[in-house]
């Protein structure tokens, strides 16, 4: 029988999740920023979370949402069948996943915050703070 730490931030994936935290794009950074020290309806989010092979931008364990942050890359034809795969796989786990574009970090900060709030709030992280 498989234990969820052989798809939950495994060791074999430590050293790439510590390199993509270190060099998070702005984008992601500017969103860390309003995620972390659960500022979000008590939502503890942790950054570069790894689910089997991939590496997440930021993930509640608790409430199984991940939220991604995208560049340019990710509309590519590659990066549009890529992404369905990955997605297709972290929903075999009931992770739910909220995908925004560097550019919408930017010019909708607050519309971005408030979605992922009422996100978290339907999942059932419990009353704002």
């Amino acid at each position: 029988m498989e234990t969820l730490t052989e798809f939950f931030n495994r060791r074999s994936e430590m050293e790439k999740r510590r390199t993509l935290r270190n060099a998070m794009t702005r984008a992601e950074a500017a969103l860390w920023c309003r995620l972390r020290r659960q500022q979000i309806a008590d939502a503890r989010f942790r950054r570069q979370y790894s689910i089997g092979p991939y590496v997440l931008d930021f993930y509640c364990p608790r409430l199984k949402l991940a939220i991604e942050v995208d560049g340019d890359s990710h509309y590519s034809d590659t990066g549009v069948v890529h992404d369905r795969k990955r997605q297709a796989y972290l929903e075999q786990f009931g992770v739910r996943v909220l995908r925004f574009t560097n550019d919408e970090v930017f010019r909708n900060t607050q519309g971005i915050l408030e979605l992922i709030w009422q996100t978290v709030r339907e999942i059932g992280a419990g009353d704002p703070p």
